[in-house]
C-alpha cells in the first residue's frame, strides 16, 4: 500500500502528460544522440544554453556531435559570460551584469508574446517537484497552433521525453518558448518565425485529449506563461 501511494503521482503525472522536463538531479554529463542540438539539451536538464555552450567550449554556434561527451556542470573556476555593458537615455553607460536577475528583480520583457492557441487553459504552472514547466491549453486535434513571439527555431523533434512533438523557438539570447505534443509540425530547425505565424497543428496529451503544452523560459529555467501572455 506504501509503494502504491508513492506512485500514484507518477501515474497521475503521465496521464497529464508533458510533466517537466527538468530534472530535479542532474547528471554531470550528457552522450549526445541524434537529433539533439544544444537547445534541446539545455531544455531537458534546465539550464542555460548560453552555460552549456562556455562550460564545453563549443562554437558560438553550438555545433555538436553524436556521441560527443558533455559536461553539465560548471567546471571550477568557472566565471559565466556577462551581459555587455547598457547604455542609459543619459548616454552613460552601466556596468555590465551577469544574466540572472537579483533575488526579488522583476526582469523586463523583452518580446511581445502573443497567445499560441486559441482555447481554455485546463493545467496551469507550478514551481514545485515533478510538477508542471508549463501550462496545457486544450482545443481540437489539428487546431492551428502559432508561434507566441518572433524568434528562430531551434529544436523540432520528439527526443525529449513527455513533449511528444516538440517545437523550441529562440527569441532573444534569454527567452525561448516550447510547444509540445503537436500533431504535425510546419516549420523546421533554423526557420525564422513571426509572432502569430502558424508553425504546427495541435495533436494529442498521453490522455489522449487534444491539448497544447506550452512554456516560457527565461535562462533555461521555467517561468510563468501566464504572467508572460496577454490577459484575456
Amino acid at each position: 500500500m506504501v509503494l502504491i501511494r508513492y506512485l500514484l503521482p507518477v501515474v497521475a503525472c503521465l496521464l497529464i502528460g508533458a510533466c517537466s522536463s527538468v530534472l530535479r538531479w542532474t547528471p554531470e554529463a550528457h552522450v549526445v544522440v541524434s537529433g539533439e542540438t544544444v537547445y534541446s539539451i539545455a531544455f531537458r536538464y534546465g539550464i542555460d544554453q548560453r552555460d552549456l555552450i562556455g562550460w564545453n567550449k563549443l562554437s558560438a554556434s553550438g555545433l555538436i556531435f553524436e556521441g560527443q561527451h558533455l559536461r553539465l556542470t560548471a567546471p571550477d573556476r568557472y566565471i559565466p559570460v556577462q551581459s555587455p555593458a547598457q547604455t542609459t537615455g543619459s548616454g552613460k553607460s552601466t556596468p555590465a551584469t551577469r544574466r540572472a536577475p537579483l533575488p526579488g528583480q522583476s526582469p523586463a520583457v523583452p518580446v511581445t508574446w502573443t497567445w499560441p492557441v486559441n482555447g481554455p487553459v485546463i493545467a496551469g504552472f507550478a514551481t514545485t517537484a515533478r510538477t508542471q514547466s508549463g501550462v496545457h491549453i486544450t482545443g481540437k486535434r489539428g487546431q492551428s497552433v502559432h508561434a507566441a513571439a518572433s524568434g528562430e527555431v531551434v529544436y523540432a523533434g520528439n527526443g525529449l521525453p513527455g513533449y511528444g512533438q516538440l517545437l523550441i523557438i529562440k527569441h532573444t539570447s534569454n527567452y525561448l518558448s516550447a510547444y509540445g505534443h503537436n500533431q504535425k509540425l510546419v516549420v523546421g530547425e533554423g526557420d525564422r518565425v513571426t509572432g502569430g505565424q502558424l508553425i504546427a497543428k495541435m495533436g494529442e496529451g498521453l490522455n489522449q485529449r487534444p491539448l497544447l503544452h506550452f512554456e516560457i523560459r527565461r535562462s533555461g529555467k521555467p517561468v510563468n506563461p501566464l504572467q508572460y501572455l496577454p490577459k484575456r
